[in-house]
């Protein structure tokens, strides 16, 4: 007999648009310490901040709304994928249960946001889910470039740092 622990409902951020954005960061669904933080991407050991700082060239110690306002700046829009699901007993992505998810508005979000043209995804389970629940209410998707990355989570340890600087660096063309 297989007994499910229920965990409650968590909800991802709204997103950070900026004037004019080219392309959409999409994660998955933000971490325990993302979501305490209130803050995308807060897990000290995540590469994100320190790839975006490098490809950017802000300071990755800047405060939190100073980066997503840099991030804006270069014409990056930062959201998730799901807007809600159920992930028990862990941060990692695997921990999602498929079956609650819920996507975020994704489709009218580009709508309104004419200018994106490339869409880049953090890790496996961002594209996977985007995939499943979004892809086919995309209108006119051959007008997007689409680019699964390499998770900037410390828990994709098969590639170090390095590695997944220069993945991320090859597709946004810094």
């Amino acid at each position: 007999m297989v007994i499910k622990i229920s965990s409650a409902p968590i909800n991802s951020f709204p997103p950070v648009i900026g004037e004019n954005p080219h392309t959409l960061i999409l994660g998955s669904m933000p971490g325990r310490a993302s979501l305490e933080a209130e803050q995308y991407y807060a897990w000290p050991q995540n590469a994100f901040w320190p790839i975006m700082a490098e490809l950017y060239g802000f300071d990755v110690d800047l405060e939190y709304s100073r980066r997503l306002q840099e991030l804006a700046s270069c014409g990056i829009l930062l959201w998730d994928v799901l807007k809600q699901c159920e992930r028990s007993g862990s941060s990692l992505d695997s921990a999602i249960d498929r079956l609650s998810e819920i996507p975020n508005e994704i489709p009218r979000l580009l709508s309104a946001q004419p200018t994106i043209h490339t869409l880049c995804f953090n890790g496996g389970k961002a594209w996977s889910s985007f995939r499943l629940h979004l892809l086919a209410q995309i209108k006119h998707p051959e007008h997007y470039r689409f680019h699964q990355l390499p998770s900037t989570s410390p828990a994709h340890a098969r590639m170090n740092f390095a590695q997944k600087y220069a993945a991320w660096k090859r597709v946004l063309k810094v």
